[in-house]
């Protein structure tokens, strides 16, 4: 059904319902408190043959994909076509795959799999992106970005997601994630009937911080780089909302946004959610931390019943589960390692001192840092210093700045050009402290940070103290 804003609705209305290569890193924190097989369709899906689009679909011309004309509004509703999902099989090889084998290669991964008892064994890993069969467009980019082999949640995450099943899944930041979900949501949008103006996106991904989608939105592209017309749009606070409307108003396969925003440009009719048949929910915790659990919820309950759902969180917490059991269908729950544990090649330290002797103690360490590194005749390394206010995170760049730094602040009070600015310079070196607010702190893909201090304690940390 077509979205309706909350404030119109009745009160009889009812809805319905990269391989990453990781440095060795420190973490310091200064505080004053001391048997498996080949699933059916999923059930969120018309499972009847004539709706079915098989791999042969997926020939047909990428001009064909959009249509120019104008159509009204009430053509358009009648003629938005029903979503379908791929009848989707891997390589014979994996198919052949003994349980044995695939408990040894799950072991390997360092994976745990399970799925409701009254439901389908989840797909089998595969450790090779050939053996995933995949559109030859999606494969001609995985091997222009140079990757080879699937990480750990891409071999376990991507066979369930191309087989049209619920996922629920656990990894850590640097996983490869990202890429999990985005090509087989790319592979989805390649089966669906052509996007037409006025139509809303095929996909939808929600995140929780501008960064963040922004990060998504460039990995999409990267993976739907040789299919022509093949469109995306970021939706995000701080940017031109005209330009988004404009966007979203020429019709695009995929949308990946901020929870608040999408919802804005659909209280404004620039887009709407009835042909969303994928939808990625990413650093879900996240999300709910930031409070947009109402805005979720307000997308999910407008959602037509033929979609498919990936849910991604950090950890697990009750709201998490309450979100899966709502809005997921037998999901397959995917963990790689121990949910909310410290990465292996992580050394942490904690230093109690007073409040009024943190920011002195900071840049002692830094500057003893930046002594020892120039007499080394190495670089600064990358370091990241989270604070919990936007006026402390200021202050503290200015500190170092003072102290011969190179330091930049990131936080929700920047431009979103400042916020750009910052994070490019720190990806290329010329900046070499970032001192930032929590929104920095999920997701981000910054290679060869050696350091990580958190100059106030996370909040969860000092409700459980």
């Amino acid at each position: 059904m077509s979205y309706v804003p909350p404030h119109l609705r009745s009160s009889s209305t009812t809805t319905t319902t990269t391989t990453t290569t990781t440095t060795e890193t420190s973490s310091v924190t200064l505080d004053d408190q001391s048997k498996l097989s080949y699933p059916s369709s999923n059930s969120h899906f018309n499972n009847d043959k004539s709706s079915a689009a098989s791999f042969s679909s997926f020939s047909h011309s990428n001009a064909s994909r959009w249509s120019s004309g104008a159509i009204s509004t009430a053509n358009r509703a009648l003629a938005r076509p029903d979503a379908v999902i791929p009848q989707w099989k891997p390589s014979e090889r994996v198919l052949r795959m003994k349980p044995e084998l695939i408990e040894e290669v799950c072991l390997r991964l360092n994976l745990d799999v399970s799925v409701s008892p009254d439901s389908a064994p989840a797909p089998a890993p595969i450790e090779s992106f050939a053996d995933m069969c995949l559109h030859p467009s999606i494969m001609k980019d995985i091997a222009y970005h140079g990757y080879t082999t699937p990480t750990s949640i891409q071999a376990q995450a991507m066979p369930v997601a191309l087989s049209g099943r619920d996922l629920l899944g656990c990894a850590e930041t640097g996983s490869g994630k990202t890429a999990a979900f985005a090509i087989p949501m790319i592979q989805h949008c390649l089966a669906q009937p052509p996007v037409q103006r006025g139509d809303g996106p095929l996909a939808l991904v929600l995140a929780p911080t501008r960064e963040l989608a922004q990060q998504i939105e460039k990995e999409v592209k990267a993976f739907s780089k040789s299919i022509e017309s093949f469109r995306t749009a970021i939706v995000v606070g701080g940017t031109n909302i005209a330009e988004q409307r404009s966007e979203l108003r020429a019709g695009v396969d995929v949308v990946v946004a901020t929870p608040g925003r999408f919802i804005d440009h659909l209280q404004q009719g620039n887009t709407s959610v009835t042909r969303i048949s994928f939808v990625v929910l990413d650093e879900a915790d996240r999300m709910l931390d930031m409070g947009f659990e109402p805005q979720i919820r307000e997308v999910m309950r407008n959602l037509s019943e033929k979609h498919q759902t990936l849910l991604f969180s950090a950890t697990m917490p009750e709201e998490i589960e309450e979100l899966a059991q709502e809005y997921l269908t037998n999901p397959v729950q995917v963990k790689v390692g121990k949910v909310s544990s410290p990465t292996a090649n992580v050394t942490q330290t904690l230093e109690k001192v007073s409040e009024s002797e943190k920011t002195d103690r900071l840049l002692a360490l830094l500057v003893e840092e930046a002594s020892r590194v120039e007499r080394s005749g190495h670089p600064f390394p990358l370091t990241i210093v989270f604070v919990e206010r936007k006026t402390r995170c200021d202050e503290v760049a200015d500190a170092l700045v003072a102290q011969g730094l190179h330091a930049v602040a990131l936080h929700g009070g920047r431009t979103q050009g400042e916020r750009e600015a910052a994070l490019r310079e720190f990806r290329k070196g010329t900046t070499n402290i970032l001192v930032a607010t929590d929104v920095a702190s999920r997701g981000l893909d910054v290679s060869g940070v050696a350091h990580v201090i958190n100059l106030d304690l996370p909040k969860l940390l000092l409700i459980l103290l």
